[in-house]
């Protein structure tokens, strides 16, 4: 019988925060045991083990970013809104650098919760992408546009990587200007190529 008061949430809610401190990569089930006072067993009786647990993080990840994001950039659109979005995103980063590396994590067919989690944030990204009037595969391009440069952004910044005598802040900013003059050539014909 598992112990009182130890629930799957609770035991993700932990993995969470110690993914958080000490890394992603670095969360055991042992340290979850430890920080919940059980032993490891008690905790294989509400996941199978490691994967399991770091899956758990994953959706719990997703779900809180997508929050976050949601609530900055409800009421905004086009920069103004990717501008929110980009610093919810980064101030997230900053707080919860595990559960940002868990979040990247794709569903595994079939598991119909993360894949709600996974569907309500993208819906939240394509909410901002339509102030840049995309469609189709335009729309999928940015999709993946924008998570791979939050996220690489916040990832160098998380590794200490931004050593250049230079406020990190100002190079964010010229960064997601950079990113939205991007999205914004997304949808521009471009120049008519003479001669083809």
């Amino acid at each position: 019988m598992a112990r009182a008061g130890l629930t799957r949430e609770r035991i993700a809610a932990t993995a969470a925060e110690i993914a958080d401190e000490v890394g992603l990569d670095r969360l055991t089930i042992a340290a979850v045991a430890k920080r919940l006072g059980v032993s490891a067993p008690a905790i294989y009786k509400h996941r199978a083990g490691l994967d399991e647990l770091q899956r758990d993080v994953a959706v719990l990840a997703v779900k809180e970013l997508t929050a976050a994001i949601s609530a900055a950039t409800v009421g905004r659109a086009g920069s103004d809104a990717l501008r929110a979005l980009a610093d919810a995103y980064r101030a997230y980063a900053h707080a919860h650098p595990g559960r940002l590396a868990a979040s990247l994590r794709a569903p595994a067919p079939g598991d119909a919760e993360h894949d709600a989690a996974s569907e309500a944030a993208l819906a939240v990204l394509a909410g901002v992408l339509r102030g840049y009037e995309l469609a189709d595969d335009d729309l999928v391009d940015a999709l993946r546009t924008l998570r791979a440069a939050l996220h690489g952004f916040a990832a160098v910044e998380a590794a200490g990587g931004f050593g250049l005598p230079r406020d990190v802040d100002a190079s964010y900013r010229r960064y997601v200007d950079a990113l939205d003059a991007g999205l914004r050539s997304l949808n521009d014909s471009g120049p008519a190529v003479s001669g083809a």
